[in-house]
């Protein structure tokens, strides 16, 4: 901290480009994903793969559940065989392919005229309400399910269920198919009442409660008041029964095939619905391989096509989010472009998406409505796919944090006081982005390495005593600690600490989610100001340009993605944005490179102006990869 900011950053970044460089020789094929997903029920398998190599897809989805369709859960001979035979295919054509399967849920067709359905042949292994009430649904509780149909939910906890499951996974880790993507582990939380059950309240799960913690779940626990010790411990042993279950599903897979991937697919991302399904992907990161996020938050509307544009700065913060819990695996993003919107057409909202996810780090996926397979325009997908594919390496090579502002996500602050946590979070994260400031998402698990001169704590409430020693030494070492709201740190105020107890970044939040255009032309400077200087990269923008600052290959690069003119429902087009500005120390050089969203490199040369190298860079219209090239 106490080198100087230039020499500060030149240490930095000869230090990561050793530690870029071995990452990038452990990247494996997940991070170069661009996802096709196909039904084995309608395609042949040796057609599979001649689609997907036309359409610049790499990375084949395939959809044949066997645990999760009672039939082949019983008897999966025929669906094995299916899956062996795709996996072979695709291998010949030099793809990867992952087959779909459910976690907790499980679906019995026509059970209405069957004599053997999951509810009548095991109805202690279905997951309950407190009353009592068993998770089974019928046509219409969701759209995937149809009339006749019995969809439970089961619990981790039933050992007869459980070891038959884990022997499915070997068997079809063993048809030599390269990944297992699990759909939806979760507690039944999120059908039509059941959202505040805080289920499941079956005698196999309150056992294992009472075993883990001495406590009856059905009396002892006080369901949706935070502040109680016993409701906080129940939360912390969902989420830790469901991190151990798709643990365990990939250690059962890896047992037969050592190279397979597990990818569970997770709709909370890091909002309050994390601790109520109980599937946290900040938790989950550390025991799987990849997550595929099928992200969505809050009540408002959520295709590419209507999507606000303080919801396009929300999801850029969200991804962050998931990019720093990665530590280094890929993050999928299943999100949706455009599903019959009058006003729009499909193809703008598309690359309206891919820009914003890829310019994250993450791997875009794009599908119709709210299925898996499919497009909603071919030709599009095809033109993104392809560009993605030509530039693969300067979209998804590893980035290291660039002389960031430290944002810290504290999850058990997010787990018993979202309320007030999240909006600070969220906040301070799209002011940096709007203020084209570079950040990194801290973590409990990366604390101690971060390096940046200021770390903020957004409205954390909740820290224990190794996170308290970790910011303790972070502050006696010359970092800068800015404490918003509420001060958990344990330590007094200092010259290091300065503490915003109005916490300013949720009054920002809060301003954004009134009025985006009202918002962002106040930031609140005291809290900028806390931040100290910005003396690295600096760049001109407007607040609806999102920027992402990393160091790749050795070399600073700046991901931009423009939000600027996007009216839900009417406007799907960016309004480019002229003249942008960065200025470099002049150590760094004297040239970038441009590489605009679906274009074509460009090469910008820059004026020197004092100790800095000024350039302008060409009309940004959605998005661009800036990078500066290196001195020789």
């Amino acid at each position: 901290m106490k080198l100087s900011s230039v020499c500060y950053f030149v240490t930095l970044v000869s230090g990561l480009f050793a530690n870029s460089a071995t990452e990038q020789l452990r990247q494996n094929w997940t991070h170069f994903v661009r996802i096709g997903a196909y039904s084995l029920n309608r395609n042949g398998t040796d057609q599979i793969a001649s689609k997907a190599a036309n359409d610049h897809v790499y990375g084949i989805e395939v959809d044949n559940d066997i645990p999760g369709r009672y039939e082949s859960f019983l008897d999966p001979t025929a669906k094995l065989e299916v899956i062996r035979k795709v996996a072979e295919q695709v291998h010949k054509a030099n793809n990867k392919a992952f087959v779909y399967i459910a976690g907790t849920e499980c679906i019995t067709a026509n059970a209405d005229k069957s004599a053997h359905t999951v509810l009548k042949d095991h109805p202690d292994w279905i997951q309950r309400k407190i009353t009592g009430e068993p998770a089974v649904f019928t046509g219409g509780a969701a759209f995937w399910i149809r009339q006749g149909d019995e969809d439970v939910w089961i619990t981790p906890y039933a050992k007869e269920w459980r070891k038959q499951y884990m022997q499915r996974v070997r068997e079809i880790a063993a048809t030599g198919i390269d990944g297992i993507y699990v759909d939806i582990p979760y507690w039944m939380t999120h059908f039509d009442g059941w959202e505040q059950s805080w289920a499941s309240f079956d005698d196999y799960t309150v056992a294992a409660f009472r075993e883990k913690t001495g406590l009856n779940a059905k009396k002892d626990v006080k369901l949706g008041d935070f502040q109680n010790i016993n409701f906080r411990k129940w939360i912390d042993f969902r989420i830790e029964t469901m991190t151990n279950f798709v643990k365990e599903i990939r250690e059962n897979a890896r047992s037969v095939n050592p190279d397979i991937m597990l990818i569970p697919e997770i709709y909370p991302g890091i909002e309050e619905e994390a601790p109520r399904v109980g599937a946290d992907v900040y938790e989950m990161y550390d025991v799987v391989d990849v997550i595929a996020h099928e992200y969505e938050f809050g009540n408002g509307q959520h295709m590419a096509a209507s999507r606000s544009q303080v919801d396009w700065f929300l999801y850029q913060a969200g991804m962050l989010s998931f990019r720093a819990f990665a530590r280094g695996k890929a993050s999928w993003i299943l999100n949706y472009s455009w599903d019959g919107e009058k006003s729009v057409s499909a193809p703008e909202p598309m690359k309206n998406l891919a820009n914003s996810i890829v310019m994250a780090g993450a791997n875009f996926w794009d599908a119709p409505g709210h299925s898996m397979a499919g497009s909603n325009d071919l030709a599009t997908r095809k033109q993104i796919f392809g560009w993605i594919e030509k530039n693969e390496k300067a979209l998804y090579s590893p980035r290291t944090p660039l002389q960031p502002v430290g944002v810290y996500f504290s999850p058990k602050s997010r787990d018993y006081n979202a309320k007030e946590f999240l909006p600070s979070y969220r906040g301070a994260l799209v002011l940096l982005i709007q203020q084209h400031r570079a950040l990194q998402v801290v973590t409990p698990r990366t604390l101690a390495e971060f390096r940046g001169a200021t770390l903020v704590l957004p409205s954390v409430s909740v820290l224990n005593e190794a996170e308290r020693q970790e910011l303790k030494e972070f502050a006696d070492h010359g970092g800068r600690l800015v404490v918003l709201g509420e001060d958990s740190s344990g330590f007094p105020r200092s010259p290091q600490k300065i503490v915003l107890s109005s916490d300013p970044a949720r009054e920002y939040y809060n301003a954004l989610e009134t009025g985006f255009a009202a918002g962002s032309a106040s930031p609140p400077q005291e809290l900028l100001n806390a931040m100290g200087a910005n003396d690295g990269i600096q760049l001109d923008a407007p607040p609806t340009v999102a920027t992402n600052f990393a160091t790749v290959n050795g070399s600073p690069h700046i991901y931009l993605a423009n939000f600027g003119g996007l009216v839900p429902g009417t406007v799907a087009v960016p309004i480019p944005v002229h003249s942008i500005h960065i200025r470099v120390p002049t150590t760094m050089g004297s040239s970038l490179s441009y590489l605009p969203f679906l274009g074509e490199t460009q090469i910008v040369q820059g004026e020197k102006c004092g100790d800095r190298v000024e350039f302008t860079l060409p009309p940004l219209e959605r998005g661009a990869v800036v990078s500066v090239m290196r001195k020789r």
